[in-house]
């Protein structure tokens, strides 16, 4: 039995049609049968040990081995779509909306060579209506022409604050279309909806963007039990504090009741794939730790403790919420504060290296903030030695709170608080109050620098009063001390680099030289 399934994988690989599986499903029914036969027959150690480990192999990676995922703005979909409206299919189209419907055949294509699981999941960014997710699969049936279109699993990502907070309707509203209903029917009514970090911080600050996320997390997990769903989300986490980074494994736990439910998704990007994955023990036990995070998020008193917590501490959440985002809005929303950021970090700088996957921005100029990418906002904050986008607002919110004993009661018992000042202080640990001022110091508006000057001391006074550590991390011996060892280095070449970035500003603003025929040759 198993020289035919090694045939038949031998022929599958081949592209031999006559011999091949036609979906890795059938090489596990296989399996399985040989499987039965050894429990059977009474071999039970033999059933359950190599062969079992290649049934698991088989279930996780099929054919495919890494599924390749489809991420694409709503934005271009909706352009792509009134295009061929106005031109039709086989009209002059764009070669943007050539690419979409490309895009959907090479998801055909995958499919038809590695199965379906090789590649279905079609992510819609900053999706913002339910006609965003119709539209992904109207353009599937246009690229096929209504025959043989690959399955396609159309997974809305909520980025902005608004569109957090309207993520439960949108989800509401997806139910009612057929592509959707069919689906659910197909996969054992199956959906995951993506969460994104980024831009809520961007467009209200780290804590109320925090707390944003985690209401949206128990909306969203209490729509799909209502609906029968099993759910999962997507966390579209960066490395940066300010992208939602930090221990993923003490942010599972934070989770609300029934966001987990054993499963966890997240996205891992940048520097942070070398750190994590690059040496096989580090890999082994942060795998471990948010495998074990999630078993643990999932189990009844987790979710009751979190529950209890959340509904505790309602009221100071409130109170966090509004002052941070009042005092958030203040600094970004000031007259001039785009031109401003664009001096006093290496915005622009950032912009014109050849190490993103993207442009730093949507189109506008640096007139305007709304379509700056959350990445260059957060990496020039951090070059800066600033990482404003981690920790601005908390400070206040804190001292207008007042009751310190609350706050201290909340960081031993609310999970979610406790891993948000955990992590501003991580950043604070990484903030060079020093260094800060040269970098402010290079553009003209000197309220703006005080203004970040006198948050950034007000929160990591507030902070240390709270966790009641004597200076940034000196709770956590070994990354407080990481962070220590590391600084000098960076010292130094944060210093190198606000000083190239002050001869630029001033060659910017000199005027053009001149020469005459007197004095100069």
């Amino acid at each position: 039995m198993l020289l035919v399934v090694a045939d038949r994988i031998a022929a599958t690989r081949a592209r031999d049609a006559d011999l091949a599986y036609a979906e890795p499903e059938q090489l596990e029914e296989d399996l399985r049968v040989v499987q039965h036969s050894l429990v059977a027959a009474g071999a039970p150690r033999a059933a359950y040990g190599d062969l079992q480990q290649l049934v698991w192999q088989v279930e996780t990676f099929g054919f495919h081995l890494a599924e390749l995922e489809v991420r694409q703005h709503s934005q271009v979909h909706e352009a792509a779509l009134a295009e061929i409206a106005e031109k039709g299919l086989h009209g002059e189209l764009s070669d943007r909306t050539r690419e979409v419907l490309d895009t959907f055949r090479a998801l055909g294509a995958v499919q038809q060579r590695y199965g379906q699981r090789a590649a279905r999941r079609y992510i819609v960014s900053f999706t913002q209506k339910p006609e965003h997710l119709a539209a992904v699969y109207e353009l599937a049936e246009l690229a096929f022409e209504g025959a043989d279109v690959p399955v396609v699993d159309a997974i809305p990502l909520f980025e902005t604050f608004a569109d957090l907070a309207a993520s439960v309707d949108i989800l509401e509203a997806m139910l009612t279309q057929p592509q959707v209903q069919r689906r659910l029917a197909e996969n054992g009514r199956r959906v995951e909806v993506m969460l994104g970090y980024s831009d809520s911080s961007k467009d209200v600050g780290p804590v109320s963007a925090t707390l944003a996320l985690h209401d949206a997390q128990r909306r969203i997990a209490q729509w799909a039990q209502r609906h029968d769903i099993t759910l999962t989300l997507f966390h579209g986490r960066g490395g940066a504090l300010g992208r939602g980074g930090g221990p993923a494994n003490r942010a599972v736990l934070a989770q609300p009741p029934g966001s987990v439910d054993g499963r966890f998704k997240l996205t891992e990007q940048g520097e942070v794939i070398l750190a994590r994955y690059g040496d096989p023990t580090i890999a082994s036990r942060h795998i471990e730790q948010v495998a074990a995070a999630t078993l643990l998020a999932s189990a009844p008193s987790t979710e009751r403790r979190n529950a209890e917590a959340t509904e505790r501490y309602r009221g100071l959440a409130d109170a966090l919420d509004a002052s941070s985002r009042r005092r958030f809005h203040e600094l970004v929303r000031a007259e001039g504060f785009p031109q401003w950021f664009s001096e006093v970090t290496p915005l622009e700088e950032v912009g014109l290296l050849p190490i993103g996957s993207r442009p730093a921005r949507r189109g506008l100029s640096v007139e305007s903030l709304e379509d700056l990418r959350a990445i260059p906002w957060v990496f020039s904050w951090s070059q800066a030695r600033i990482n404003l986008a981690g920790w601005y607002g908390l400070g206040t919110a804190l001292a207008e709170f007042g009751d310190l004993e609350l706050l201290r009661e909340a960081h031993r018992e609310w999970p979610l608080f406790a891993t948000l000042l955990d992590n501003v202080e991580m950043s604070l640990a990484k903030t060079d109050e020093r260094i800060a001022e040269r970098y402010l110091a290079l553009g003209d508006r000197d309220d703006l620098a005080a203004a970040v000057l006198d948050e950034l001391r007000l929160t990591r006074e507030q902070v240390l009063a709270v966790t009641g550590n004597a200076w940034p991390l000196a709770g956590r011996r070994v990354l407080g001390r990481a962070v220590q060892l590391r600084s000098p280095y960076v010292d130094a070449l944060s210093l190198l680099q606000v000083r190239a970035l002050r001869g630029l500003r001033a060659g910017a603003r000199a005027p053009p030289r001149t020469s005459c025929s007197t004095c100069c040759s």
